[in-house]
């Protein structure tokens, strides 16, 4: 069990997902750079999270909650969680000022070209569950990522599977930030699509520490400059 001091950011375990190198330029080192496509996702999220609170018959519809799972170590903020409203036998979580009991549904917002459907965010929502399920004392079976371009959701089922690889990836999330140990790069396909592509270098650099290859090229730089002069 984690204390409050020790939770790292559940949005953390898409990088993780993604590439662990990737997690760690951003959260160890300090690096990080936007393209096209995280500047588009940040601004999906933003309207997400800046609209008010809704419902609509049976359901309400609670945006930007504050979630952390001291037994994972996470702490983060949903897109969207829509609470319906169970019925006799289904079981559901007590919410304030509302009759009745409610099944939390965890909904995370993702451009097309995120491929809503990847692991990466699948594992995402699936840590979201894992909080809402230890703070409200509930099973959350499944949730959605929805798909901004087409307008359509894709249920993601929280079987066992998942739910072990959320455990095991956020555990090994906090081992690189107890050791702050930066992951050598390990050129692959999708690295073309990384905006850390040409800090993190996957082709050339094959070092630890994206940082210090940094370094040493600036002062590799420097000197050649010293030189002609």
């Amino acid at each position: 069990m984690y204390s409050e001091d020790d939770l790292l950011p559940l949005s953390g375990l898409q990088h993780m997902a993604f590439c662990e190198r990737r997690w760690a330029l951003i959260n160890i080192e300090s690096i990080w750079q936007e393209n096209r496509f995280t500047a588009e996702g940040k601004v999906l999220h933003e309207r997400a999270h800046s609209e008010e609170a809704e419902s609509r018959p049976g359901v309400l519809i609670r945006r930007s909650l504050r979630i952390h799972s001291l037994r994972l170590g996470l702490s983060g903020q949903t897109d969207i969680v829509e609470f319906d409203k169970a019925h006799e036998g289904q079981g559901g979580v007590q919410l304030e000022d509302q009759k009745g009991s409610w099944r939390p549904y965890p909904v995370e917002y993702k451009r097309s070209r995120d491929k809503a459907g990847s692991m990466a965010y699948r594992i995402q929502l699936c840590a979201q569950a894992l909080c809402l399920e230890e703070m409200l004392q509930t099973e959350i079976l499944e949730g959605a990522v929805y798909d901004h371009s087409t307008r359509r959701r894709q249920v993601v089922v929280f079987d066992s599977l998942l739910r072990q690889q959320v455990e095991e990836l956020a555990a090994r999330m906090h081992m690189l930030n107890n050791t702050q140990t930066t992951p050598k790069a390990v050129y692959e396909k999708k690295c073309d699509s990384c905006s850390l592509y040409e800090i993190c270098l996957p082709k050339t650099t094959g070092s630890s520490s994206a940082r210090r290859y940094l370094k040493r090229a600036v002062a590799a730089a420097i000197a050649g400059g010293n030189e002609e002069a």
